[in-house]
């Protein structure tokens, strides 16, 4: 059973009895924001996931998936997570095609322009847990309540009054599921910054989610809050030539 069916098949009000119900059984904190989140999808059930149940579950076993989802990424946020190295190993190639072009390169120069790139890399892999939990934390006052771990299908924030906003870092990042639609209502939609250009869209926001405060600069301190607090958010391999940190 997936979760969409198992709320059309308790309605409204039973699926939150439920989802309220498990939520004390596993300690997680149902006042909060997660009301309002599950409020969300059982509202509007084009809103619930998709990939959350299987065939042997019944109605319990996915609301509590659901819950468990939500708990995983509120508790996997960007100033709490480990991160891993990336799974991959750099393609040799890619330097034989950079020296070839700048043949003034040296060897280790090479190397370090790899690995360059792979710092780069893992640190836009957290760009936007970061951004998530500062908007999470900034817009709390104002009733919007963060959707972790994606429990929210195509939305990132859910507000009190119901209304609907995804969040994306650059203009070009949106994907096919931001055209959808609740009840009709398109949701509303916002990005950090342009792609083609140094512009950020900070006073935008303050004007959706009638706030103030939001801006790059204020941004931009989180980010070096939560790196000098969690330096582990940002995974950084034992051999990249840019880690200067001794091992203990």
């Amino acid at each position: 059973m997936k979760l969409k069916e198992a709320i059309q098949n308790l309605g409204v009000n039973r699926a939150i009895e439920v989802a309220r119900a498990i939520a004390n059984e596993e300690n997680i904190n149902w006042d909060n924001s997660l009301k309002f989140v599950f409020s969300a999808i059982v509202n509007d059930i084009e809103r619930v996931p998709g990939n959350i149940g299987g065939n042997n579950d019944n109605e319990h076993d996915v609301i509590k998936k659901w819950l468990l989802k939500y708990h995983g990424g509120f508790s996997g946020r960007a100033s709490q997570r480990i991160s891993n190295p990336l799974g991959t190993v750099a393609d040799p190639i890619i330097e034989i095609i950079i020296g070839a072009r700048l043949n003034n390169l040296t060897d280790d120069e090479l190397n370090k322009i790899t690995f360059a790139h792979r710092l780069g890399m893992s640190a836009e892999n957290i760009l936007g847990l970061i951004l998530e939990e500062y908007l999470s934390i900034n817009l709390l006052d104002s009733g919007w309540h963060c959707a972790w771990g994606e429990t929210v299908k195509s939305v990132d924030f859910v507000h009190e009054d119901g209304r609907l906003l995804q969040i994306k870092n650059r203009s070009n990042s949106e994907n096919s599921s931001s055209s959808a639609v609740r009840n009709g209502t398109q949701i509303e939609k916002w990005y950090r910054i342009k792609a083609d250009r140094i512009e950020y869209m900070w006073s935008f926001l303050n004007e959706i989610c009638g706030t103030t405060d939001l801006s790059e600069d204020n941004f931009v301190q989180f980010v070096q809050q939560i790196l000098i607090r969690n330096p582990d958010c940002l995974s950084v391999e034992n051999n990249n030539p840019w880690n200067l940190i001794p091992e203990n």
